[in-house]
């Protein structure tokens, strides 16, 4: 029973990893777009 909560402990800290990754890139596009949008003004 530990070993099977200790591998959904990890699992829900890379998932954590993931989704804190992929929000981090989200926004690094949203930056991107803004300067495009402020270059061709």
């Amino acid at each position: 029973m530990r070993f099977i909560f200790v591998i959904l402990s990890l699992v829900t800290v890379v998932a954590c990893e993931t989704v804190e990754g992929f929000g981090q890139d989200l926004s690094n596009a949203g930056d991107e777009i803004s300067q495009e949008a402020r270059e061709a003004q």
